[in-house]
């Protein structure tokens, strides 16, 4: 192939990097206050998937509307905490 045949370079302007954006607003953390003994398998799962384990334990979750619909569905068993 010779030089003549090949396209020449396309000259895009260069793309601005994203917005970064906070994480924080964005985060909710949820710690387990109740125990999960004695209630149904179903909400057993609920606050399993959101990976807690113990009661006292608090992860760091996504704010989502599943997230929100998961801790909606065992409120006597989990709460929403101000990030340390």
């Amino acid at each position: 192939m010779s030089l003549a045949a090949q396209k020449p370079a396309s000259k895009k302007p260069a793309k601005k990097p994203a917005a970064k954006r906070t994480t924080a607003a964005r985060t909710l953390v949820v710690e387990q206050y109740g125990s999960v003994n004695g209630t149904p398998w179903k909400q057993r799962l609920v606050v399993r998937a959101l990976g807690l384990r113990r009661r006292g334990a608090c992860v760091s979750l996504p704010d989502h509307p599943s997230v929100r619909g998961m801790i909606r569905k065992v409120p006597h068993l989990v709460r929403i905490v101000e990030p340390k």
